[in-house]
């Protein structure tokens, strides 16, 4: 069979077309300050992004893109194992940032100083007012503790923990795993 080189180039093209459209099956991305994404249910903490940095990333990766790259409004500084982000109109503390173990980064965190800058469901969870209307938005966690102090709420299967105290809210992504 003689096969034309143009022939093969389309073949090529949408066989690779078909892999992408298969690979992207999956979770949606979830980019915190670009994507809309409101489903709890599509939230996967492997997807989510946080200026372009995800979960497992290598050290390098998360330096150039948090740290070398100017984020518009960002101030970036790197403490122990963390790299963190803060406010630069108010330099309080970090809004945001992630944690490097083993080279790579296996946390991802935002508080209610980032809610400013995040899209879709987690800024209202950010601006949550109560447990219960965080749980309104993420429906039931699958374990947690709540006292008059506060409420932590584990999110496991999807590798998201939230810890709401009072007014103060934090978002931490990792790996999904068990309670």
């Amino acid at each position: 069979m003689d096969v034309q080189p143009w022939r093969f180039s389309l073949m090529w093209i949408g066989f690779v077309a078909v892999l992408a459209m298969a690979n992207s099956i999956g979770a949606e991305p979830y980019e915190l300050s670009r994507n809309d994404v409101m489903d709890p249910k599509a939230i996967k903490s492997p997807e989510v992004s946080l200026f372009g940095v995800k979960l497992g990333d290598p050290e390098s990766k998360a330096y150039d893109r948090l740290v070398n790259e100017k984020i518009s409004g960002v101030k970036a500084e790197q403490e122990g194992t963390f790299l963190l982000l803060l406010d630069a109109r108010k330099p309080t503390g970090p809004m945001a940032g992630v944690r490097l173990m083993d080279g790579k980064v296996d946390l991802i965190f935002v508080n209610n100083r980032f809610a400013y800058k995040v899209r879709g469901l987690f800024r209202n969870v950010l601006n949550g007012e109560s447990p219960d209307e965080i749980r309104k938005l993420l429906g039931k966690e699958e374990c947690g503790d709540e006292n008059v102090m506060g409420a932590v709420m584990n999110y496991a299967k999807q590798g998201v923990l939230i810890n709401y105290l009072g007014k103060d809210v934090n978002v931490e992504f990792t790996s999904p795993g068990g309670c």
